[in-house]
């Protein structure tokens, strides 16, 4: 039997990586990576170009992992923040249902104001961002609610992988700082790229659609997730906590972060979908895996 044809956006990116990697072996799937970057070059903002490289693909899925994830810099930024975060992902549904494709988008705990929870966000609960980041990947969501036929939409958080990430960040100021100042008010779960990829991998061949919330299990904070980080990789530089309020004190025009980003999988765990690994656990693969 043929492999499946599965467009891969952003295939150079944390993600996009963690998939090939994910899928090989996997005969199933024929994957065509494509990024702005890549030797495969796919500009999702360009809505005649996606049409017709998914029309002369005729995949039978697409990933979506492209987006502008430069947080700070989309505070003033805002029409390339909308063209990537949602005119892309309406592009891409588009074209996906013109191809009778499924859709998998990825998007992100930002389109949560961040206020303090009693509970972990689940997909029920309403969403208000406070960025500019998290109002255009919002927009992003719902143009493929309204424009795909077959889609799953995972949000994450925290992710880390191979690339640029907080956890490399850290290692690299370690080797010129005695200490880092993280702050330590800002409550999340650290994703591994890894177990992302292997979420996709477990929902791709299924009818299960809608919107899922996808991260590791448990939660920390920056603080002492880079604690973590530094005592995995043997380092003995100090960690200051701080609160967000000083932090902004000191770097004015950050865009807002989250206080709070912990979700909840609630809709894989009740549709028995995948469960994640623990993010203490996640973390110590990562660096086993040679990634840092």
């Amino acid at each position: 039997m043929d492999s499946r044809k599965i467009i891969v956006t952003g295939c150079n990116g944390q993600l996009g990586r963690a998939i090939g990697r994910e899928f090989e072996g996997d005969d199933r799937y024929e994957l065509i990576g494509c990024d702005v970057t890549a030797e495969i070059k796919l500009d999702i903002t360009d809505t005649d170009a996606v049409m017709k490289f998914v029309r002369d693909t005729a995949p039978e899925a697409i990933i979506n992992c492209a987006a502008y994830t430069a947080v700070d810099k989309q505070e003033t930024d805002r029409e390339l923040s909308m063209k990537i975060n949602a005119i892309g992902p309406r592009n891409l549904a588009i074209a996906a249902s013109e191809a009778h494709a499924k859709l998998i988008h990825i998007s992100t705990d930002y389109v949560f104001s961040g206020e303090t929870s009693d509970h972990p966000r689940t997909e029920f609960d309403p969403v208000g961002p406070v960025s500019v980041y998290g109002r255009t990947k919002l927009a992003g969501e719902e143009f493929v609610k309204q424009f795909a036929d077959r889609y799953f939409m995972i949000r994450t958080a925290w992710l880390y992988g191979d690339g640029h990430n907080f956890a490399k960040t850290m290692l690299e100021l370690s080797k010129t700082h005695d200490e880092l100042t993280v702050v330590d008010d800002q409550l999340g779960t650290p994703t591994s790229a890894k177990e992302l990829a292997r979420c996709i991998h477990a929902l791709l061949p299924t009818d299960n659609y809608g919107l899922f919330h996808g991260t590791c299990e448990g939660d920390t904070n920056w603080a002492a997730f880079a604690e973590r980080v530094l005592k995995l990789a043997g380092k003995d530089t100090r960690v200051v906590h701080v609160s967000t309020e000083e932090y902004m004190k000191k770097n004015p025009g950050s865009a807002r972060r989250p206080a709070y980003s912990i979700l909840d999988n609630y809709m894989l765990r009740l549709t028995d979908a995948y469960t994640f690994a623990d993010w203490e656990a996640a973390i110590e693969e990562y660096f086993g895996d040679g990634l840092v």
